[in-house]
């Protein structure tokens, strides 16, 4: 299963950031964002809800405090919040996101939490913490011109995020209940510069022309699969956690490719994700391939 981030650990942090200019302000949730912008696009995406305007109006009163626990989050782990990773998270409406999809039943209650933690999605999937995920975004430095690529779309919300940074953003989810329904959400909110399909991240998705600037991987991979390193644009970047299934020992990588196409890496963060399931239970590493040992 192409599965979404469970947690990160706090420990190994790097610092750094990003500097690059916000592309799609203009592109963010309907305005103005009410309740009943909320109830109209769930409904056009398939996911009616019940939701009072004071239900409502007590979730957007969450998002600023969330907005300053992510601020603080990176300024302490990667020196200061890069300002677009700011933006795109205040751009997308996060409670929108909040859906159990086996069960058809919204759960925008439980968006802006004060203890940032995984939500269950339904069918094994997740939508990772908030905090986790601001730090894969700015480690990864999205830019304006950039294509990318996810590997395990779950929830949506790592999609809907690039979306609002970089040219075009593409997302593949194995699970196909989830990947369909999920497929549904973005047109709702004038998201169409997302791209989405139902299959195995394994093996990318060569289809698109030139190849992608940046691929996020949000499921833990026994090691990186060849066809990614393949379809990164020379100068592309890959974030992925690399480690056994459902243990410890997990790390985030962060993988580059030079302009000669040789591929550089770096050992991240001790991260826990659900596994990236498919080809890669299937098909042996390949031997110049980092792995880490079971543990």
């Amino acid at each position: 299963m192409a599965g979404n981030q469970i947690s990160l650990t706090r420990r190994g942090f790097v610092a750094g950031a990003t500097g690059a200019v916000l592309a799609r302000p203009a592109l963010a949730a309907p305005e103005p964002w009410t309740r009943q912008a909320y109830m109209e696009a769930m409904a056009k995406s398939g996911r009616p809800v019940d939701l009072t305007d004071a239900q409502f109006q007590n979730i957007q009163a969450r998002k600023p405090l969330a907005m300053k626990r992510i601020a603080s989050y990176l300024k302490d782990h990667l020196g200061a919040p890069d300002p677009v990773v700011m933006a795109a998270f205040q751009a997308v409406p996060r409670e929108y996101f909040h859906y159990l999809y086996d069960s058809h039943r919204a759960t925008p209650g439980d968006a802006y939490e004060a203890e940032p933690k995984p939500w269950a999605l339904g069918y094994g999937s997740a939508l990772s913490d908030y905090l986790g995920q601001a730090y894969m975004t700015q480690i990864a430095k999205p830019k304006e011109s950039d294509v990318t690529l996810e590997i395990g779309t779950g929830s949506g919300f790592q999609s809907a995020l690039l979306s609002r940074i970089v040219k075009q953003a593409y997302s593949i989810e194995i699970i196909e209940p989830l990947g369909r329904a999920v497929g549904r959400i973005f047109t709702p909110l004038g998201y169409d510069n997302v791209h989405t399909k139902v299959g195995d991240g394994y093996y990318g998705w060569p289809e698109v022309e030139g190849g992608f600037d940046m691929i996020i991987v949000t499921c833990a991979a026994q090691y990186a699969p060849p066809e990614l390193f393949k379809q990164m644009k020379p100068g592309g970047r890959m974030i992925i956690p690399i480690g056994q299934p459902f243990k410890k020992g997990q790390i985030l990588y962060v993988y580059t490719k030079d302009e000669e196409g040789k591929i550089h890496s770096r050992r991240d963060v001790g991260v826990y994700f659900i596994p990236m399931t498919g080809a890669m239970m299937k098909t042996p590493a390949p031997k110049a391939e980092t792995k880490v040992p079971a543990g």
